[in-house]
């Protein structure tokens, strides 16, 4: 009946079972043929768009951009330090008693050998009197000693001379025949006995023990006067005062110091670097101290040629003037030392330098296209912002800076202009943004 009604509905005769097996299988081959044609134009399609994206100008990069430069560089080691003064004394006194008198106060400004202070010292200007005393009293026995034994030693020269003529008188005319053997003999005793008096007068003009008792007279004064002069207490050294801990009348501990002066016309900036760098110094070399903002010009001084055991440092000395003692010792300061200088250096902004995971450096170069080229580039000595370019760039090229890293080798570039004072960078590229 199926069949009947699609007769009668499009006035065509019955199809058979198979026929109709037949046209439905070439159906959904034609369907799936459909499937296959849509499939293959979107891909067309797809490609096509591609193409065209392809085909497109890449967009501009904006960055900034600086000149590489030739000028003079420096080579500098920068540490902390802490400032001494050149020179620097506490005075303790020898002797302990009672302050006395003192004769500046802190802040006073004194000269070598200026009395400071004095120590009561009535007990040791007595033991000098007395010891100039003895001296004086042992002084006097020596020269008295001296007196009699050079009169005895005059006697006996003058003894010895008479009886060297007797015998030589005698002699001769016994040899004349003239003359007993006997009293030749005789003179000859005489002459032996003068001979001795007169060596023995000579040893006591040596006078050793007089002579002993004045050096341990003068020994003995010299030391109560030293005693005495302890009382003085004077300046070693050019300076000011910059501690006086104690008041007239007060005894200070043995070991205490009751004053201090130091010489502030120089201070020294003690750093400590390690043995690598402290090996590249030299005394003379050219440095700076920084403090506050402030910078003064300084100069090497001491390098020590020993290792500290304990911080496996060395410690390096940089001295420099103090006018108007501006610098104040115990204040810590930033040491920068000169170790060589390099003119005409090709110099470029630390941050144009792109540092690769496996330490290489380059820069982003831009050309006169307008693109960005990967250059490889050595460096060599950093100033400040300033870094050398040993090589891989010439001077009046320009190098990327900011927006170098993750920069594609090739990308188009836009140089943005440097902000001004006072200018914000965020508002600069939002005016761009609205440009475009």
């Amino acid at each position: 009946m199926t069949q009947d009604r699609f007769k009668k509905l499009n006035g065509a005769q019955p199809i058979s079972t198979s026929a109709s097996r037949t046209d439905s299988r070439n159906g959904a081959g034609l369907a799936r043929l459909a499937l296959v044609g849509l499939a293959v134009g979107g891909a067309l399609v797809i490609f096509g768009c591609g193409s065209k994206e392809e085909g497109e100008p890449k967009p501009d990069v904006t960055v900034q951009a600086a000149t590489v430069e030739s000028k003079t560089i420096h080579d500098e080691i920068t540490a902390d330090a802490i400032l001494y003064p050149r020179d620097q004394v506490a005075i303790v006194p020898k002797v302990v008693a009672p302050i006395k008198k003192f004769y500046v106060e802190r802040g006073s400004k004194v000269q070598a050998g200026e009395l400071l202070a004095e120590l009561e010292n009535e007990d040791l200007a007595g033991a000098v009197t007395e010891n100039q005393g003895g001296y004086e009293q042992a002084e006097a026995t020596y020269n008295s000693a001296v007196q009699s034994a050079k009169q005895d030693l005059q006697v006996a020269k003058q003894q010895l001379d008479a009886a060297q003529k007797l015998y030589d008188g005698r002699e001769t005319l016994y040899k004349q025949g003239a003359m007993a053997e006997k009293d030749v003999m005789d003179a000859s005793i005489a002459l032996t006995q003068a001979r001795n008096q007169y060596e023995t007068a000579e040893r006591q003009y040596n006078l050793k023990v007089a002579e002993g008792q004045l050096t341990a007279a003068k020994g003995k004064t010299a030391s109560a006067q030293a005693e005495l002069s302890y009382t003085r207490i004077v300046s070693p050294i050019n300076g000011v005062v910059t501690d006086r801990p104690f008041y007239a009348g007060d005894t200070a501990p043995s070991g205490s110091a009751i004053i201090t002066v130091m010489d502030l016309s120089s201070v020294v900036a003690r750093a400590y670097l390690s043995p690598e760098e402290a090996a590249k110094l030299r005394v003379g070399s050219p440095a700076t101290l920084s403090m506050g903002g402030e910078e003064v010009p300084a100069r090497v001084t001491v390098v020590s040629p020993a290792v500290d055991p304990n911080s496996t440092t060395v410690q390096v000395w940089v001295e420099t003037h103090n006018p108007g003692s501006k610098l104040k010792p115990g204040s810590t300061v930033t040491v920068s030392i000169v170790v060589r200088t390099v003119k005409d250096a090709l110099v470029v902004p630390s941050e144009a330098i792109v540092t690769a995971p496996d330490g290489t450096t380059s820069v982003m170069v831009i050309g006169s296209d307008q693109l960005a080229h990967q250059t490889a580039v050595q460096t060599g000595v950093q100033e400040d912002n300033d870094v050398q370019i040993v090589s891989g760039v010439k001077e009046g090229q320009q190098v990327v800076t900011t927006g170098a890293y993750g920069l594609p080798d090739g990308a188009k570039v836009t140089i943005a202009k440097p902000s001004g004072p006072g200018e914000d960078k965020g508002d600069d590229k939002g005016g761009d943004k609205d440009k475009d």
